[in-house]
């Protein structure tokens, strides 16, 4: 039996329909960023109260606090911190569930929203104590969980955008801790959604951009890497495709350590506290030496940008770095994989120019080629050279042609590494929950 046209009513009625779930979606976007924003802000105000306690300093950088710390402190701080998050965890994890955000989003599955928050918190605890982890999974988590208790009353939603809503609140928490709009916009489209479908790519940059400009109450609308007002050389164009190789190998390693030191199913027992006590206690004696290892990664980058390393203290912090990191996963922690990643490329950038620069006696801007190995080696973790260069650019915000040498440095490293898996070589996926 034929089926009955459309009438013009049943057309009107359906415009009216998809004009009044467009209208929620456009209502849930200002709710997300609003949310988001909010979220950046709190587990920025959190890292900064236990960085500064454990510490004990007032003013400037982690590094600076660390470095004026007495060793002992700097033994401690880091233990006590893995003590006091296994503790929390264990809790945690022995009563309820704390899924991975990437998967529970795209499942439609029923957001844990006070095991993510509580979570996110446990996970700030362990980066401000000094753990070699990275700092943006906490404000991610705690975004979405927000948002989802936000917009859970707009119910004309679709499962579909839900997905985005949630997926673009986990990307603008990003974007508000770092001051980078465009990257977090493009964090939830390409490497989460993996779409570049106008919908879900307007959604990101309004929520990011809502979010970042919260979050400026806190980053001032400052970059949070501060570039050396030093004139750069085009001739590092050049240099972007050479760092590339470099960047791959880098990239893969950190890749393949981070997934063999990741345990199969999150610890639930006992054992994570002297676990993480220990890797804390590790942590802390290193940084007697090199002070730059604890924490997210933002150390490494900002001596790196002040020309203030050393080749011999580029090499240790290369190998040092994602080997604590994979420390504190095999214990039982979690954190993001972003910053550590960026940290290991700039430390790779400043091991190859340095080494130019002693062998051959030319003056290669050290800062320009670190951010770069920062660039290649997160397009090889995260998948996307035009996100990674975006994200390393916005981070620093040097002059914008050397937006072209980190996305020359991203798109070879990327390429070879496409090039790699063509002929069969293994590359471990990054795990986006960590990402």
């Amino acid at each position: 039996m034929a089926e009955r046209p459309a009438s013009s009513a049943d057309r009107h009625l359906a415009s009216r329909r998809a004009s009044c779930r467009d209208l929620d979606f456009f209502c849930a976007l200002v709710i997300v960023g609003v949310l988001a924003g909010i979220a950046g802000l709190a587990t920025t105000l959190v890292l900064r109260v236990v960085e500064h306690l454990t510490y004990h300093y007032t003013f400037g950088t982690l590094l600076a606090g660390i470095t004026a710390s007495s060793p002992v402190r700097r033994a401690l701080g880091p233990l006590i911190g893995g003590a006091l998050a296994a503790v929390g965890w264990w809790i945690l994890r022995r009563s309820t569930e704390v899924p991975p955000l990437t998967q529970t989003i795209a499942r439609g599955n029923r957001i844990p929203r006070l095991s993510w928050s509580i979570d996110a918190v446990l996970q700030v605890l362990l980066v401000g104590s000094g753990a070699s982890l990275g700092r943006e999974g906490a404000p991610r988590q705690f975004a979405a969980a927000l948002s989802d208790l936000g917009t859970g009353w707009l119910k004309r939603l679709s499962r579909r955008d839900r997905e985005i809503l949630l997926t673009c609140a986990a990307g603008a928490g990003l974007g508000a801790v770092y001051a980078v709009p465009l990257a977090g916009a493009l964090f939830s489209a390409r490497i989460l959604l993996h779409t570049w479908h106008p919908r879900a790519l307007g959604a990101a940059l309004i929520t990011s951009s809502l979010a970042v400009a919260i979050g400026s109450v806190s980053t001032g609308d400052q970059p949070v890497l501060d570039w050396p007002g030093v004139e750069s050389t085009y001739l590092l164009t050049a240099h972007g495709l050479a760092l590339a190789p470099l960047a791959l190998v880098v990239g893969l390693a950190f890749n393949r350590i981070v997934a063999v030191a990741r345990p199969a199913a999150l610890i639930r027992t006992w054992q994570l506290i002297p676990a993480l006590a220990g890797a804390g206690l590790v942590a802390g004696i290193c940084s007697h030496w090199w002070p730059q290892l604890l924490g997210n990664g933002r150390s490494i980058l900002t001596v790196s940008l002040a020309s203030g390393i050393t080749l011999s203290t580029a090499a240790v912090l290369l190998v040092l770095k994602p080997l604590l990191t994979a420390l504190f996963l095999r214990a039982g922690g979690a954190g993001g994989m972003l910053t550590p990643a960026l940290a290991t490329g700039a430390a790779a950038g400043a091991v190859l120019v340095l080494s130019i620069n002693g062998l051959s006696g030319m003056h290669l801007h050290v800062p320009a080629v670190s951010l770069a190995g920062a660039a290649g080696v997160l397009a090889v973790t995260q998948g996307s050279p035009i996100w990674a260069a975006i994200f390393v650019w916005e981070l620093a915000r040097p002059p914008l042609w050397l937006f072209l040498v980190f996305l020359l440095t991203a798109g070879g490293a990327h390429g070879l590494k496409a090039l790699l898996r063509g002929r069969g070589g293994v590359t471990p996926k990054p795990d986006q929950r960590a990402g």
